[in-house]
């Protein structure tokens, strides 16, 4: 059994996780999916928490599912599985986390590995990292949200390649294409996600919870009920702390103080 397959530390305002099996390019297993999805939901439960940080440990981010630790038998569905039990409620958990996410992929990121990065709010990535939609290479389909995620991030055609093709994209590439956010060096990877997540920490954390599904539900919604969906949101963000506090020091003129989260 692997010691420790993730990794959390506890900064001011907000949480770094790491994955933590670098002798398998963290390659996922049940005991860390299940210790990943306990790590988000203690960070949903501190309401000192108002960002996240995920990185992976050694010279991966994920490489998606290890595939040592279940495998596929003719007579059983332990694929589907393990779809149902761990990787779904874990990009479910990414998408509704109350506050933003940012992942760090200090290398490749390859199959749920890419995906868990792209569910994800904003993706940094080292030069030298690369995405990978390698499930055609063992005859599966993208998971993990990826046929969900991608098409919507770069396009339906680019999306399509990538998966059929199963060819990896550099990092710089995914920036090119609106994939990621941006691809930095890789000597200051890690302080460039830190100083997001401090940013995210001093920041009025229930309008950034408000944006995140604001952003969500327009994947789907028409026109009139998004508007609609505005309308209600920015009624709730204005009965905040955090908004009185931001009219306040506008008018001040001075750096706003916000409280944070309160849900």
């Amino acid at each position: 059994m692997d010691e420790r397959p993730i990794l959390v530390e506890l900064r001011e305002g907000y949480r770094v996780i790491t994955l933590n099996r670098p002798q398998r390019l963290n390659a996922c297993t049940e005991g860390m999916l299940t210790a990943l999805n306990a790590a988000l939901a203690e960070a949903e439960a501190d309401k000192s928490c108002r960002a996240l940080l995920l990185t992976g440990a050694g010279r991966a981010f994920c490489t998606g599912q290890d595939l040592t630790d279940r495998l596929a038998k003719p007579d059983e569905n332990v694929v589907g599985g393990a779809q149902e039990y761990f990787y779904n409620p874990l990009i479910r958990k990414l998408r509704a986390l109350p506050f933003p996410i940012v992942a760090a992929v200090n290398g490749v990121a390859a199959g749920a590995g890419a995906n868990i990065a792209l569910a994800c709010d904003i993706v940094l990535a080292a030069r030298s990292a690369s995405f990978i939609q390698s499930f055609a290479r063992i005859g599966l389909i993208p998971d993990s949200g990826g046929t969900w995620t991608l098409p919507r991030l770069i396009g339906p055609a680019r999306a399509r390649a990538l998966m059929l093709l199963a060819e990896p994209l550099p990092a710089q590439t995914a920036e090119d294409w609106g994939m990621i956010w941006k691809a930095v060096d890789d000597a200051v990877l890690v302080a460039e996600a830190e100083k997001l997540c401090t940013h995210f920490a001093a920041a009025p954390s229930d309008a950034l919870a408000f944006i995140k599904s604001a952003l969500d539900a327009a994947c789907d919604n028409d026109l009139a009920t998004q508007l609609d969906l505005e309308r209600d949101l920015q009624h709730a963000a204005s009965l905040t702390a955090d908004y009185a506090e931001g009219v306040r020091a506008f008018a001040e003129k001075r750096t706003p103080k916000f409280t944070g989260r309160t849900k």
